[in-house]
């Protein structure tokens, strides 16, 4: 297995992008490879100083980069040297030099390279991203949550057997439950595009479609696979990381202030409460619809979090997951693009 890490990408790159790299070594393979690309100077002098040269790591150097603030479209088509769009060309189906790759880079660029070089899957009419949220009940897929601001009835329910397979074949649910956001739960509510797309979803083969969730029902484990624009989902997702954040923080003071010694006790229990809401373990979200495979990770990841990514890349591309999502949307009512 063959995965490309962008080295440049990210807040904290490329130092801790290259730490992940390292630490990722003791649990891959003995035929897994790491293709690093990015700058070579900054690349072959992490090398050095690590002192090992494994011969699992291979380097691709790069002469741009591409800025996290810098235009998605615009900065891929004027950057074709930078380590996204050189990542997203070698994954895709002309070339396959490797089977995924990822990035906490700039996260349009990433979707833009991504369908430029690796193009859709048959049947697919918008990649979107699908990110592993946890839950009091458990980890839920939440799709999408950036790849697409604007979706028409047609992709949401696209993204909701996308998201049902993959809850699937990678979460290990059995039969997801399929729900699309809204304003409230009853029928008559939402837009006339929002209704559209349950019934879609609602006549598509092989999904659990349990209709409306609100946004209070995502934590309670009401649904499985949470279907939402690429808007909604990505305020979603970084209202509830800094939320759980500052709830942690806010606990923590307020028993230190009562009791230092009890929070000495409860530090282990808090850890471990944290470790199991803590997006660094899940390492990034797939971008679902692209032929190949791409994980996007979060602009402030850390060694950990690329890790983990890592990791993740690799099962994806191991999972059949491309191949189920093409044979469940020959299943859909054919809708036009």
């Amino acid at each position: 297995m063959r995965i490309g890490v962008d080295v440049m990408g990210g807040d904290h790159a490329p130092g801790e992008i290259l730490k992940g790299c390292f630490a990722a070594l003791d649990r891959l393979g003995p035929d897994d490879r790491l293709v690093l690309a990015g700058d070579r100077e900054v690349i072959e002098d992490a090398l050095n100083e690590r002192g090992d040269r494994d011969p699992r790591i291979e380097t691709v150097a790069t002469t741009q980069v591409i800025e996290m603030a810098a235009p998605p479209v615009e900065s891929v088509r004027q950057n074709p040297d930078s380590s996204i769009a050189v990542l997203a060309r070698m994954a895709g189906p002309k070339d396959r030099q490797i089977d995924g790759w990822l990035s906490a880079g700039n996260t349009g660029a990433c979707v833009t390279a991504s369908q430029f070089q690796m193009k859709r899957l048959p049947g697919v009419h918008r990649p979107g991203i699908a990110v592993t949220v946890p839950t009091f009940a458990g980890p839920i897929v939440l799709i999408d949550v950036g790849a697409n601001i604007e979706p028409k009835p047609h992709h949401l329910a696209q993204y909701g057997v996308m998201g049902r397979v993959f809850s699937q074949k990678v979460l290990g649910v059995e039969n997801p439950r399929v729900a699309l956001m809204n304003v409230g739960g009853e029928e008559q509510k939402g837009t006339a595009e929002m209704k559209r797309a349950r019934d879609l979803l609602r006549s598509s083969p092989g999904t659990r479609f349990i209709g409306y969730v609100e946004g209070r029902g995502v934590f309670n484990g009401e649904a499985d696979v949470v279907i939402t624009d690429g808007v909604v989902g990505n305020v979603m997702l970084k209202l509830a990381e800094g939320l759980s954040a500052g709830i942690f923080k806010a606990i923590a003071a307020e028993v230190m202030e009562i009791d230092p010694s009890l929070a000495l006790r409860l530090e282990p229990v808090v850890r471990s409460i944290y470790a199991k809401h803590d997006y660094h373990e899940y390492g990034g979200a797939p971008l679902l619809g692209v032929n190949g495979y791409c994980l996007i990770s979060h602009g402030s990841s850390v060694a950990r979090t690329i890790t983990n990514a890592i990791l993740r890349t690799r099962q994806f591309a191991e999972s059949g997951l491309n191949e189920a999502i093409v044979t469940a949307l020959e299943e859909m009512e054919e809708v036009p693009a």
